[in-house]
């Protein structure tokens, strides 16, 4: 289980029975308790970063994910950069695109 705040970051084993799904295994890490603003009706939950349901059956190690909301449109930050003339850059900083 995992779930990260901008300051905090959380990783959780629950051991489950076979047939468990997302839903339990979300019940029984106890977030709920620790995260009490955490709407888990509404959060988006996935495994290994793919999005999935609650009623989907968990597989041995699988990684249960709680997504927060995005606090910034990515395709609004590009048309910005791209207006005021900044370059964009693919994989991230120091890329062979950028400027030496």
């Amino acid at each position: 289980m995992a779930y990260a705040l901008p300051d905090e970051q959380l990783l959780l084993s629950v051991d489950l029975p076979a047939g468990a799904t997302v839903a339990d295994a979300l019940e029984a890490s106890g977030i709920r308790e620790r995260f009490p603003d955490l709407d888990l009706e509404s959060a988006k939950v996935g495994i290994f970063g793919k999005l999935t349901r609650g009623d989907t059956v968990l597989k041995a190690r699988d990684r249960v994910e709680i997504y927060r909301p995005l606090i910034a449109d990515p395709k609004e930050v590009r048309r910005k950069r791209a207006a005021e003339g900044k370059p964009t850059r693919k994989g991230g900083a120091g890329g062979a695109d950028s400027e030496a």
